[in-house]
């Protein structure tokens, strides 16, 4: 059976969501079993299909477990970062009732020890974007929301990932790969399209910055206002610009590294979803702790939202509306 002949409709719950970043496209491992096209939200279509997937392992005693993937960029990689539908993406997995969503993201290391080729998984976010990118689903007019953002990802999500970091490979170095994780790494995300400039990244390494991207805001702030666990892995590609005494980076220094990223990005993806099937983790029962709390964020009164407001919020959280 070809993508094609695939089945647009789904019905079946999907425990986990996958997005990928660039360099990863697809899921090498798992088994489409259907397609639904460029879902329309109220936010506009997607940036991609979403493939749901089957995972088939040995020892999930018949339990069924199935995986939502979308391409953040689009499948040709057509949306540059500051014109993503980052709402309408995380909208749509909202709507497809997904309990966790895990990310990819190509970056830019701002350390000496985070080197090409590492993973990273930050626990918190410097926003040096500009402002142009719809960043809530709560600005319109009588919509207001006021949602808490001091702990931007899933530590226990992190935690569940951190335990098969030693499935990195790199077998064209002596370097092994490392997946670096601990509460205070922090991820600069910048508007882009350009790559910074040497004097941007040396500010931001003196912020703390450990590795810089184009992509995680506003998807982490948009998981959280829909109550979804959330956790970004960083794929390092190169050293930015801070580094004196070499070439600033290049797009041919990134997609030098990004086939080995991948490669390690489905490795990973492998293991985290075998465990997940064999037993599903507790913060995906339980929300992480999210559950309910835009109900208590939105400080508006239905009474004065707009009808399109509260056609949102129906479509985001039909259970409070």
């Amino acid at each position: 059976m070809t993508v094609s002949d695939l089945p647009t409709e789904f019905k079946k719950d999907i425990q986990l969501a996958i997005i990928g970043g660039t360099g990863l496209y697809n899921l090498e491992f798992l088994e489409p079993v259907a397609v639904l096209p460029n879902i329309s939200t109220p936010w506009g279509v997607t940036s991609s299909p979403i493939t749901i997937s089957k995972y088939n392992g040995d020892s999930v005693n018949d339990k069924e477990f199935f995986v939502a993937f979308i391409a953040r960029h689009g499948i040709n990689h057509e949306h540059p970062p500051t014109k993503v539908p980052f709402r309408a993406n995380i909208a749509a997995l909202k709507f497809l009732k997904v309990k966790a969503i895990l990310a990819f993201s190509a970056v830019g290391s701002l350390q000496q020890e985070i080197k090409p080729r590492d993973f990273v998984l930050p626990q918190q976010i410097i926003d040096r974007t500009k402002g142009i990118r719809e960043s809530s689903y709560f600005n319109e007019t009588g919509l207001v929301g006021h949602v808490g953002f001091g702990c931007p990802f899933s530590e226990a999500f992190a935690k569940y990932i951190y335990q098969f970091r030693d499935v990195l490979t790199n077998p064209e170095s002596s370097e092994p790969c490392i997946l670096h994780f601990d509460r205070d790494k922090t991820v600069i995300c910048m508007e882009g399209p350009q790559f910074s400039t040497r004097a941007e990244s040396k500010m931001y390494r003196s912020f703390g910055g450990d590795v810089i991207n184009m992509s995680v805001l506003p998807e982490a702030k948009l998981a959280r206002e829909c109550e979804l666990p959330y956790q970004m892995v960083c794929m390092s590609t190169d050293y930015d610009a801070w580094k004196d005494g070499e070439d600033p980076v290049t797009v041919e220094t990134v997609i030098g590294n990004l086939s080995n990223n991948a490669r390690n990005a489905n490795a990973l993806i492998a293991e985290i979803i075998s465990g997940m099937a064999e037993e599903v983790p507790e913060f995906m029962i339980n929300g992480d702790g999210l559950k309910g709390s835009i109900k208590m964020s939105i400080t508006s009164k239905a009474s004065v939202m707009s009808e399109d407001a509260l056609n949102e919020l129906k479509f985001l959280f039909p259970e409070y509306y």
